[in-house]
């Protein structure tokens, strides 16, 4: 039995060469990826479930007492206070690929979440706008090295038709966070009074605590690059992991990381299609934050709901868009595309912020967020399979992933300003318009990635050129996923 058995803790070093895809039973194969579905897109959905939760209380904190505790009603200081978070959270995603790469996802997506989690019982202790504001900045810093780190590790375990659903289910975790958070808040307000704390105070050091207690499990759970031969507990041995090198390269040619090199890493951005790719993100975080941040609030002061059905009535659109996600991704890695996936996706928030924004009735509006959060929400992992489809090389990669979540940073602040308190008398139209522009933006985007890429195949069809190959080796049967 090899030394990094499901027994043991060392890993041996593996031997790609030696290796075929061939190697494994088709029974053996499925029950190694199960394997990894199971332990990575698991654990680390868990803790993305708990970084979602973390993001989005602070609705519902408002709407529990802390916009009128700490003053912040008073002009646009709730907006301030949303964005601020991501000042630091987009500064801080460039380099944070890297420093996972350096010193492992296990060491460093855990110590990040347990640091959030001791900012977030802060949050629940302050007592004027200002320290809300400098604890936020800071949740931003260690927040900000989750999300494109875990995206960079999925991208290195699974081939490209397999990353769709695996985004999604893991990106579903997250959906049913936003979909409970609600209820969860709801719950923790009933402790108002205990050891002498506002009930909103409450949901902030819960769920602190709890996210502590969740980044030291990930110490123990998550698992390495299939490459890398540091130690992690009971999981591949390395046969095993030979065999996905070898798979992966099989499939893009990029399973080894070459060693770092400043111009190889920034030079992803030379890539056009890296931009439009990250503006897919901004577009479609947007939709997403502008949702998250202000939905208790307008079905609170705009639709006219109570302020704990405000919270309960946040869950069922989220709900609903937990098994959209994951069956439209589904049937996007089953037929081997991307781009279609999409436009659905934005057609969905077309025709959902309509509905919210100008339907006579209230329970009809309400079904208008059915439809942006399902839209919204399943288009995150769908863009990120269609660049994780269509990029080569583990530093283009690293790139890739900080550059798209540090535009989807920025689509953050622009949802946490577009609804604005001066609009609620408008039924927060402005908001709405906003949210119909990004949707728009990410449909063009899509459209003419999916066009350049149709040119560029049949390029290649045709021997003219080789595709992605600034950082590996040509690799003449890669083709982009439409």
């Amino acid at each position: 039995m090899d030394s990094d058995s499901s027994s043991g803790h060392e890993k041996a070093p593996i031997d790609v060469e030696a290796s075929s895809v061939d190697e494994f039973s088709p029974q053996e194969a499925r029950s190694i990826v199960s394997r990894i579905d199971r332990r990575l897109v698991t654990v680390t959905g868990i803790m993305y479930c708990i970084s979602v939760m973390d993001r989005t209380n602070l609705g519902s904190a408002y709407v529990a007492g802390l916009g009128k505790d700490l003053e912040l009603t008073i002009y646009n200081r709730y907006s301030i206070v949303t964005l601020i978070f991501f000042v630091t959270y987009i500064i801080f995603q460039p380099p944070s690929t890297v420093l996972c790469r350096k010193f492992g996802p296990r060491p460093f997506l855990a110590f990040i979440t347990a640091a959030w989690g001791v900012v977030l019982i802060g949050l629940g202790l302050v007592h004027n706008w200002g320290g809300l504001l400098a604890l936020r900045l800071v949740l931003g810093l260690f927040e900000a090295g989750f999300f494109p780190s875990v995206i960079y590790l999925l991208s290195t375990w699974y081939t490209r038709f397999e990353m769709g659903k695996r985004y999604a289910f893991f990106y579903v975790i997250g959906c049913l966070a936003s979909a409970f958070s609600g209820i969860i808040a709801y719950g923790l307000i009933h402790l108002d009074g205990r050891a002498g704390l506002e009930g909103w105070r409450w949901i902030f050091v819960v769920e602190g605590l709890l996210t502590v207690v969740i980044g030291a499990g990930g110490y123990w759970l998550l698992v390495d690059f299939p490459d890398s031969d540091r130690k992690v507990w009971s999981f591949l041995n390395a046969k095993e992991r030979a065999w996905i090198v070898q798979k992966v390269k099989n499939d893009r040619g990029d399973s080894q990381v070459t060693s770092f090199d400043l111009k190889k890493f920034l030079g992803g951005s030379l890539d056009w299609r890296i931009w439009a790719y990250g503006g897919m993100g901004l577009g479609t975080s947007t939709i997403n934050y502008s949702f998250s941040f202000f939905l208790p609030i307008i079905l609170n002061t705009n639709l006219g709901f109570g302020a704990a059905a405000s919270q309960i009535l946040v869950a069922p659109p989220y709900g609903f868009a937990a098994i959209y996600m994951f069956g439209i991704n589904y049937l996007g890695d089953k037929f081997k595309y991307r781009g279609p996936v999409i436009v659905v996706n934005m057609l969905l928030c077309l025709a959902g912020v309509p509905i919210l924004g100008w339907a006579g009735n209230n329970y009809v509006r309400y079904f208008g967020a059915f439809l942006i959060c399902a839209g919204a929400n399943a288009n995150l992992p769908s863009a990120l399979a269609l660049q994780g489809n269509n990029i080569r090389g583990q530093w283009k990669r690293a790139f890739c992933s900080a550059m798209f979540v540090g535009l989807a940073g920025i689509g953050g602040i622009a949802g946490a300003l577009v609804f604005r308190a001066q609009d609620a008398p408008t039924g927060y139209k402005p908001g709405l318009y906003a949210c119909i522009a990004a949707a728009l933006l990410v449909l063009v985007l899509t459209a003419v990635c999916d066009y350049s890429y149709y040119v560029d195949n049949r390029a290649a069809d045709r021997g003219e050129k080789n595709l992605e190959c600034d950082e590996d080796e040509p690799q003449p049967s890669f083709r982009y996923t439409l």
